[in-house]
């Protein structure tokens, strides 16, 4: 166990209770290491709520990667679903994907993660997409990824009950691009709120927007936040306040969501 991990088991020993056992090592490379349509079991009544998956499996988190993607976009969803193994008895396994095919990625500022996984969308029960230079549409990043079409293409044909998809920042207007965000609530980084609305979107005034089985996140920092989320809601409270006791990070702002986040089923407002 290297130096990080032995202060992460530490940590989570202190905030989880010695007895607790960590379930699984995370699959993908370490975050500094080395491509839309809504949801086809959304129904005119409304998106449905995803079915929690079976705490004897693990939860299998895809974080998709692309040229130009933000550091802290993917680098922070990372951090938080790869640590929630100390804090849960249930396996988690994370990974890096990119839809393209490439098995290198160089970020924004950079920094190159290789080992990235093949697209597998079938195995995941989540799939994180990053931002990332929507302000510059002649370089990588976002634009490119749009123009390219093979990220979006891919993330159209995931659509199936039991997957979430999930974006941080301007990652939603990769969803919005094959229309996965038309007609639903979502947020993404405020610059790009226009073109969000102009392309469908129901904007909502919330740092992490949870319509079911579509769940955005607005700001470059939001990753964490959406992370924390999605861990409350998939393997409980006590998961998610412990790795806010880990990171001392405390998750920022209130959840926009039509659905009872513990029962998850639709209010009736």
């Amino acid at each position: 166990m290297n130096r990080r991990n032995l202060l992460r088991a530490s940590t989570a020993l202190g905030a989880a209770g010695a007895g607790r056992v960590p379930a699984a090592v995370p699959q993908g490379p370490a975050a500094g290491s080395g491509e839309g349509a809504a949801p086809a079991h959304s129904t005119a009544a409304g998106p449905s709520a995803p079915a929690p998956p079976g705490a004897d499996r693990p939860w299998q988190v895809h974080i998709a990667l692309f040229d130009g993607v933000e550091e802290l976009d993917f680098a922070a969803p990372y951090e938080v679903f790869s640590a929630a193994r100390f804090f849960t008895p249930r396996p988690v396994e994370v990974r890096y994907v990119s839809a393209s095919g490439d098995r290198s990625v160089t970020a924004a500022y950079g920094t190159r993660v290789q080992g990235v996984a093949p697209w597998a969308a079938d195995q995941a029960d989540l799939i994180v997409v990053p931002g990332g230079g929507y302000a510059r549409r002649d370089s990588r990043g976002v634009w490119a990824e749009i123009a390219r079409g093979t990220l979006p293409r891919a993330l159209a044909a995931a659509v199936r009950p039991g997957l979430t998809l999930a974006a941080v920042c301007t990652g939603t207007m990769l969803l919005a691009a094959a229309g996965l965000t038309r007609g639903r609530p979502c947020t993404t980084h405020h610059k790009a709120r226009p073109d969000l609305a102009q392309q469908g979107g129901l904007l909502k005034n919330a740092r992490v927007v949870d319509d079911g089985d579509l769940v955005t996140a607005g700001g470059i920092t939001s990753g964490l936040d959406l992370a924390l989320w999605l861990t409350r809601r998939t393997l409980g409270p006590d998961t998610a306040t412990a790795l806010e006791t880990m990171l001392e990070y405390e998750a920022r702002g209130t959840p926009w969501t039509p659905y009872d986040p513990i029962h998850m089923t639709r209010s009736a407002t």
